[in-house]
């Protein structure tokens, strides 16, 4: 799980002497920005082929970088690692952009809730190809689907994966026949489970998301 955070690396533009470049080739997910120093912060993205890394971007906070580093972004992250227990330093460049889809208070909830929890979910540095990919498919089908509704099950579905991926139990995916009451009832039911199992101590304040999200999926109503 998430917790110490090393020290952090150089604020030079090289990342400091030492360091190792590296970067795959498949885009990472901007899931949390964590404000540290006056410009800078402590990001954690979800790379294919090393899972959830977190890494010091230098002005961050800026200008130029505040729009790339939005959770839920695509973007080309070279990180640059340190062999000395400091935090790895990064160097960040945008594929695409969820910011159009942050003034819509649906979609602004889910994206903020699908990249709050893998960011507090998932341990550093093991490899998650396939949660990546699906993570990545969720906020595709946020931005597209015409409504919530057809989002929603690949929002618990993708829940219902990190839980299965955690130990907690074979919760399985919503079939499609499940209707709009009843998968508002899985997910308040997985709701639990994520508390327990996935977020143990930082349930808190990464639940709140989760709440705010559910309020307004029930607004749609089940008509």
């Amino acid at each position: 799980m998430p917790g110490h955070t090393p020290p952090l690396p150089d604020s030079s533009p090289d990342g400091g002497a030492g360091t190792a470049p590296s970067h795959d080739a498949t885009p990472d997910i901007v899931c949390a920005v964590l404000p540290h120093g006056e410009h800078g912060a402590v990001v954690r993205f979800l790379t294919a082929a090393q899972g959830l890394v977190a890494a010091y971007v230098g002005g961050a906070r800026g200008r130029t970088l505040r729009p790339v580093l939005i959770p839920g972004n695509l973007v080309a992250a070279e990180i640059l690692q340190r062999g000395d227990g400091r935090l790895p330093g990064a160097r960040v460049e945008l594929v695409a952009s969820r910011g159009p889809w942050l003034g819509e208070p649906l979609a602004s909830a889910g994206i903020a809730w699908a990249c709050a929890l893998t960011a507090a979910a998932l341990p550093e540095g093991l490899p998650a190809a396939g949660l990546h990919q699906a993570l990545a498919a969720l906020l595709d089908a946020i931005c597209l689907a015409p409504s919530a509704r057809g989002w929603a099950r690949a929002l618990a579905g993708y829940e219902a994966l990190l839980l299965r991926e955690a130990g907690a139990g074979l919760a399985p995916a919503p079939p499609a026949d499940e209707d709009w009451a009843q998968l508002l009832a899985r997910l308040d039911r997985q709701g639990a489970g994520i508390a327990t199992h996935l977020l143990a101590e930082r349930r808190r304040d990464v639940m709140a998301a989760r709440t705010i999200l559910l309020d307004r999926l029930k607004r749609i109503g089940t008509g």
